[in-house]
């Protein structure tokens, strides 16, 4: 089968603006009347008048005496007023409306009821319209109270009410139909583990994501079965969903230029394929046009497979397209300025959105970029901002600043401490006893390695740092590395945890894998750490001290940056052996050949150590539970956790 090419690569925007206007020519969105109980987050097609005034009559907003301003001018404390209950003076509740010829409500602190209560005295006189709700105060009829476009919240539910207004005009929410394809795809409900094991099967997920991403932006999502890598089964799809009302139709997979991608041609033999390839990273293989089928155009995106690429896509494009139908403004992520700890390449002629972690240091607020594959979802929902670089530049350089569009609030970044450095499962613990515990405080982590995150805390660009650096010639761990690289940071040196450290294989050790000569055979590959990390420098230590040469290692330049990776890693077959710990490989219930234990120490810059988030985050680690939680997930000691076992005075 010949594998596709792309169309002329467009930039988003340019890709926007064509899709866009063959849309529009297709006709503006139709309306419909709905009951204002079912009208939350609806879109208001058309200006609103209020069908009454409100209030409709004129109200006491205080509880006392309604009065004829005019009657009281004479009051004073010299020469109090009495006044006759039912005559010129009446007992009025706060909401009720005026008696007739009243102006003015006295509180009722301010009368002094007289024995037998008929009459009362007053001080004071009263001005006209006192302590009154006038009719038409907050909206008089015919007023327009509602502006097309305007999202309808709990507020306008408000408004819309006090008008007189059950039934108000909406735009009918557009249907839009989701496709997924491909012949290795299966419905999430049906995923069979030893398929997904097996690589036999993916889970369809994309469409949970779309379809929240579409009910969110106004939308009513439908999502079609699977289809296979069939074109003429896609087609069918397509023309079904046409078929039964949907106002847009989104294929996802299939969008790219291999042999078994049809959703160009797919696009392009059922009308007018308009873009097929987008200048941005991830989100490359996006496919937009325009279909026809039962006497309908319809508008068709085509999105790629991997889930990062796909929701950019969404992004770019689908959503965008909704807030048109709708007449509603894009909802815009809140920026901040923020400075990269360290250069982040691109390629030039792509737009880029680079996803971050982000911490506030001293009013500055560092980003740390995390995994920019296609398909690591997870670096969306662990993100907190993302970075667009525009298609001119290559990358951006540590230190400059630059705008972030954010995931979280203000509060929330401003509340995370973040930590850069060696990477262990106990951060994630630790992150979610501190939210338990103190709310509004997180733990952010990003896995840079040992020597990364010492580095970082030498520029002041983190709070703390996840180290392991074995000195060779003490066996002691950390210290060395920072009189190394933190000069002028005196710092204290926590001991989080003692773990066992080994080389993790297949269950039944296949390749019959038992020391550091074994990683040096040719059958066997090997899944190494990246440079910096403690894990590496454990590994070379070993070697060296064997006389074993990394050269002669098959994989000692394959490097992922966590241990859970590397257990993915040897899970999946692409490597038959690694490095790591041993809470790692039980997590994948890989088999575990121990090398030794070793400290994993968390570095603290002693001007934080009083911090109130430092404070917190010292109170959950050195906390019972927290000490069970890691004594149960196996290969650790807790000894001295949460121990101060070095102050380093930074010389």
């Amino acid at each position: 089968m010949a594998r596709h090419t792309y169309l002329t690569m467009m930039a988003p925007g340019e890709a926007r603006e064509l899709w866009f206007s063959r849309i529009d020519a297709l006709g503006e969105a139709l309306e419909e009347s709905v009951p204002l109980s079912s009208a939350l987050h609806r879109v208001l097609s058309r200006p609103v008048e209020a069908l009454r005034s409100s209030p409709a009559f004129h109200g006491a907003a205080m509880d006392g005496i309604a009065v004829k301003a005019e009657d009281t001018f004479t009051a004073s404390t010299r020469r109090p007023l009495r006044l006759e209950i039912g005559r010129n003076a009446f007992w009025i509740n706060t909401g009720h409306p005026l008696p007739e010829g009243c102006n003015s409500v006295i509180m009722v602190e301010h009368v002094n009821l007289e024995e037998g209560g008929k009459t009362v005295v007053i001080e004071k006189a009263a001005f006209p319209w006192q302590h009154v709700r006038k009719l038409g105060e907050d909206m008089v009829a015919t007023e327009i109270i509602l502006a097309p476009g305007v999202v309808i919240g709990p507020y306008e539910m408000g408004a819309l009410a006090a008008g007189g207004v059950t039934h108000p005009v909406v735009f009918r929410k557009p249907k839009v139909a989701i496709i997924p394809s491909g012949s290795e795809i299966v419905a999430l409900d049906e995923a069979k583990e030893e398929d997904l094991r097996a690589g036999r099967a993916l889970p369809e997920f994309n469409s949970l994501i779309f379809s929240a991403m579409i009910e969110e932006a106004g939308g009513e999502a439908r999502v079609f079965p699977v289809v296979p890598d069939d074109p003429d089964r896609i087609r069918e799809s397509v023309r079904l969903a046409v078929e039964e009302g949907a106002d847009l139709v989104v294929l996802n997979a299939g969008s790219s230029a291999g042999s078994h991608d049809y959703t160009a041609d797919v696009i392009a033999s059922m009308g007018e394929l308009l873009v097929h390839g987008v200048a941005v990273m991830p989100g490359k293989p996006t496919a937009l046009g325009v279909v026809e089928a039962c006497g309908r155009r319809v508008p068709v995106a085509g999105t790629p497979g991997y889930p990062v690429s796909a929701i950019v896509a969404m992004e770019e494009f689908v959503l965008p397209l909704l807030a048109r139908r709708l007449k509603r403004s894009m909802i815009r992520r809140e920026s901040l300025e923020v400075v990269p700890c360290n250069p982040i390449p691109s390629r030039p002629g792509m737009e880029e959105r680079v996803r971050v972690k982000l911490g506030m240091v001293e009013g500055t607020c560092f980003a740390v970029p995390l995994p920019r594959g296609a398909g690591t979802v997870t670096s969306l929902s662990r993100a907190d901002a993302v970075i667009p670089i525009e298609r001119d530049r290559e990358g951006l350089n540590a230190g400059e600043c630059v705008r972030a569009e954010l995931f979280r609030s203000r509060e929330q970044i401003e509340g995370a401490l973040l930590a850069v450095g060696s990477h262990d499962n106990t951060l994630d613990l630790i992150d979610s006893m501190l939210r338990k515990s103190h709310p509004g405080f997180r733990l952010t982590s990003a896995h840079v390695g040992s020597l990364g995150g010492l580095l970082a805390l030498s520029r002041g660009q983190c709070h703390l740092a996840g180290s392991h650096l074995l000195d060779e010639e003490t066996g002691i761990y950390n210290q060395r590395a920072m009189r190394e690289h933190l000069k002028g940071v005196p710092s204290l040196l926590v001991q989080l945890v003692e773990r066992e450290q080994g080389i993790m294989v297949m269950p039944g050790n296949p390749k019959d894998v038992v020391s550091f000569e074994d990683l040096c055979r040719e059958d066997v590959r090997f899944i190494n750490r990246q440079r910096g990390s403690g894990t590496r420098v454990l590994l070379d230590y070993e070697l060296k001290k064997r006389g074993l040469s990394p050269a002669r290692i098959q994989g000692y330049r394959d490097e992922e940056y966590t241990h859970m990776n590397v257990a993915a890693a040897v899970l999946s077959g692409r490597a038959d052996a690694g490095l790591g710990v041993r809470s790692a490989a039980a997590a994948l219930g890989l088999e575990f050949l121990s090398v030794g234990v070793e400290e994993y120490d968390l570095v603290i810059p002693c001007r934080y150590a009083e911090e109130e988030r430092i404070l917190a985050l010292l109170e959950v680690i050195r906390s019972e539970e927290f000490k069970k939680s890691v004594a149960a997930m196996g290969g650790y000691g807790i000894a001295r956790t949460g121990e101060v076992i070095w102050e380093y005075d930074g010389k």
